[in-house]
């Protein structure tokens, strides 16, 4: 029987709180998985943390975020604790997994995926379902029953999609530079046609813009923003304005702010972070 508890590999001190790495045996998956929780400082033993889930992009792990963002330096005043996952299943020897960085490992798109060859893939089964059971069973500082999603790119996809199909779950949603109609553009098109097959019906159900119009209930505003230099919103792999018509026209509130000169990098990120995690605090901690 493989450990599916978490076992704690590494350990940094940060702004008076810690992170944490942890490795536990996914049965979602099917593999080993690693992920981070960055915990704050806690003023009493009894204290209990809210949760915010950030998912990453394409090429990244649970690494990234903890090392860029810079996100612990408000999470620790606010006390919420970040809980950062990898972006797909590792070590399964899949052929062909590793022959593009916009598919595979490192491309799980929040989905489960239906097409046998990529059933392993289930990274929405493992956020939404897994994850917060392991955190709940595990960390009794964690109060799972409060939590946030964000995310970048192709996790910032992940974010508004989870979040818009399981609105009793979170308390607010932001993305930074998300992927917001995949159906629409190479990358989605790529990931859905390998993962979910050819019938374009089942991909609306991972892709914000076709969402929001099902799922429109939505009362703690959405924040997103975008920078204007970012390569990807000139090559049309993102198409802000596609979801805020959407919005518009279910009449879901939309904060998108576009930033003037960003690009999509992590140094975008970390110039906003801040704006973020006060966002998530103001629902998780009214």
């Amino acid at each position: 029987m493989e450990n599916t508890k978490p076992t704690e590999i590494s350990s940094t001190k940060m702004f008076e709180g810690f992170n944490k790495r942890y490795k536990h045996h996914s049965p979602t998956l099917n593999c080993s998985m690693n992920f981070h929780i960055y915990f704050p400082p806690s003023t009493s033993p009894s204290q209990k943390f809210p949760v915010l889930y950030w998912l990453s992009g394409l090429t990244c792990t649970d690494e990234n975020f903890i090392i860029k963002s810079g996100a612990q330096r408000v999470a620790s005043t606010e006390g919420i604790a970040l809980v950062v996952p990898d972006t797909s299943p590792r070590g399964l020897n899949v052929e062909g997994e590793a022959d593009s960085y916009d598919f595979g490992v490192g491309a799980g798109f929040y989905l489960n995926a239906t097409v046998e060859k990529w059933k392993n893939w289930r990274m929405y089964g493992y956020v939404v379902k897994e994850l917060p059971k392991l955190l709940s069973d595990n960390f009794p500082q964690l109060d799972t029953s409060r939590a946030s999603i964000s995310g970048h790119s192709m996790g910032g996809h992940g974010a508004l999609t989870i979040y818009l199909k399981n609105l009793d779950k979170y308390k607010s949603v932001s993305a930074f530079a998300p992927i917001v109609n995949p159906i629409n553009c190479p990358w989605g098109q790529k990931a859905f046609t390998n993962y979910l097959g050819d019938d374009k019906s089942t991909w609306e159900e991972y892709d914000a813009t076709c969402l929001i119009s099902k799922f429109n209930d939505v009362a703690a505003t959405i924040l997103i923003d975008q920078g204007d230099d970012d390569k990807f919103l000139h090559e049309n792999q993102l198409l802000p304005s596609k979801f805020d018509e959407a919005c518009r026209n279910a009449k879901a509130p939309l904060l998108l702010r576009m930033q003037p000169g960003y690009d999509h990098s992590y140094y975008f990120v970390a110039s906003f972070i801040d704006d973020h995690i006060r966002h998530h605090a103001q629902a998780l901690n009214p």
